[in-house]
């Protein structure tokens, strides 16, 4: 994914200076100058890295600092902060009602992703609950009618268009009127891919929003466009008034630096990242879990977030039951291996956990680990109810192993690697037994429950070693529970440097 390699390079600059014996100048500056190479490398404007530099210089005065103090805990406090910073301009961008109309502009460079991002835009919103329309003022591109009208028909989503009208101001005014009377309060506007010197298409964009009267524009660009992002962004701002920033291709192997300048230059929030070509590939972009994921600090509460996605709210008490008993059987291993598959790809989900960055799980392997699951679940399918809920080992002999080989078309050695993941599982799971369950049996009041000796069970050895042993872990658990279980600001704990 963008921006791992740019993560990997920060989380070992960290961790290097995590090593030292003696935190001074020398390693400060050694650890400084390897992020900034980094981030220049991963091409974000040179003017923002410097400005880090100074920034965080200034905040973390070694001489000022009295004796006791954590040092590695302030230094990557401040790291974090500053690429907060960058990434947040400070003012939220709008954000429509439901019931009420609201016109949303799409603007970018010619092959950004606009056209598709439109459609994720309003199939994101319509599972929400909004009624989204699409027009597509776009005459410019051959085809982009087309495409547009293909991607919301396999959506269900209503759309505007014309083969013969050349006008995009005329196409915008009349698709906005038509469904604001067909009572749709998110209509979306694409329009044509522009670059920044082409004055005319620039024009044709401003009469196209006074047209349109867009509650919100938003720019729309491509992860892989490298050190002319600033510009490029900065021209459209200067144009129409940008409110908003959604970056595409997060899925490929651009540096993504440019995405950082981006936001700088439009002095606009990131609202969404797109990574990957199917619908559903598009996350709600948050700051503090984005940039902890980028320095390896996971983001347990987009992690918490996921399960509750997945795990329906009537089966979360019944889970939490099975877990507080420790026992482990094939049927709850073939359950969590559906609700990991619907979390989406494991990469992502992998990155979300502290001490994992997603440069642990290569592009190759992730394809490879879901298709090993695949495979289980397959074998699984081939077992008796006897067998999926047996918790004996010796249940499994020779003969019914060779029985699920066959009925799985699967071979014998398989089968057996399957039943060692089930034993692997097994025993993290049975060390959850004792858990206290919450009263009313959900995930997000689990994480209260659990003490700090549970979680030093199951995790790790490495993400205990990241979170800072079992004293960092307490640390965590202890604010875990202060903070009642706002997830949203979970992420300012993870930022806090109790790695």
């Amino acid at each position: 994914m963008v921006l791992q390699e740019l993560g990997g390079s920060i989380s070992r600059a960290i961790q290097q200076m995590s090593n030292a014996t003696i935190i001074d100048e020398k390693v400060l500056n050694e650890c400084l100058n390897e992020i900034t190479r980094a981030l220049l490398q991963s091409d974000v404007q040179f003017k923002l890295v410097r400005d880090m530099q100074t920034n965080i210089k200034k905040i973390v005065n070694l001489d000022d600092l009295a004796a006791g103090h954590n040092k590695r805990r302030i230094i990557q406090q401040a790291i974090f902060n500053e690429l907060c910073t960058i990434l947040d301009p400070g003012k939220p961008s709008f954000i429509p009602k439901k019931g009420k109309p609201a016109v949303v502009m799409f603007v970018g460079l010619q092959g950004s992703g606009k056209t598709t991002t439109c459609t994720k835009y309003a199939y994101y919103h319509q599972k929400k609950g909004w009624k989204p329309a699409l027009v597509c003022a776009d005459t410019f591109r051959a085809g982009a009618f087309d495409q547009l009208k293909q991607n919301a028909t396999k959506a269900k989503i209503p759309f505007y268009g014309s083969y013969t009208e050349s006008d995009p101001v005329r196409i915008a005014a009349e698709g906005v009127e038509t469904f604001k009377k067909e009572n749709c309060d998110l209509i979306i506007v694409d329009t044509s891919g522009r670059h920044k010197q082409e004055a005319a298409l620039f024009e044709e964009m401003r009469q196209v929003a006074v047209a349109a009267k867009p509650d919100l524009v938003i720019f729309v660009m491509d992860s892989s466009i490298g050190q002319a992002a600033f510009d490029q962004a900065q021209a459209f701002k200067q144009s129409v008034a940008v409110g908003a920033v959604i970056i595409t291709k997060m899925d490929g192997h651009a540096k993504g630096g440019g995405a950082l300048s981006a936001v700088a230059a439009t002095k606009s929030p990131i609202i969404f990242i797109g990574t990957g070509e199917h619908m559903d590939e598009f996350e709600v972009f948050d700051v503090k879990p984005f940039v902890s994921r980028l320095l390896g600090m996971g983001d347990l509460s987009g992690f918490m977030d996921k399960i509750q996605e997945v795990v329906p709210m009537d089966q979360q008490p019944e889970l939490l039951e099975k877990l507080s008993q420790g026992n482990f059987t094939l049927r709850i291993m073939y359950e969590q291996f559906q609700n990991i598959l619907k979390m989406g790809p494991i990469g992502q989900v992998f990155s979300m956990l502290p001490g994992f960055s997603a440069e642990l799980m290569p592009k190759g392997r992730e394809k490879e680990s879901q298709t090993k699951i695949k495979r289980y679940m397959t074998m699984m399918d081939s077992m008796t109810d006897e067998e999926l809920d047996s918790m004996n080992p010796k249940l499994m002999n020779e003969s019914r192993i060779r029985r699920i080989a066959r009925g799985s078309g699967r071979q014998i050695i398989e089968v057996m690697e399957m039943l060692e993941e089930y034993k692997r599982l097994a025993k993290i799971w049975s060390k959850m037994k004792g858990l206290k369950i919450p009263k009313k049996g959900d995930m997000s009041a689990l994480s209260r429950n659990m003490n700090a000796q549970h979680m030093s069970k199951v995790l790790p050895p490495q993400m205990l070693k990241q979170i800072g042993g079992m004293g960092g872990l307490q640390n965590l658990m202890k604010q875990m529970g202060n903070m009642g279980g706002s997830a949203k600001d979970m992420m300012g704990m993870f930022g806090g440097g109790d790695n």
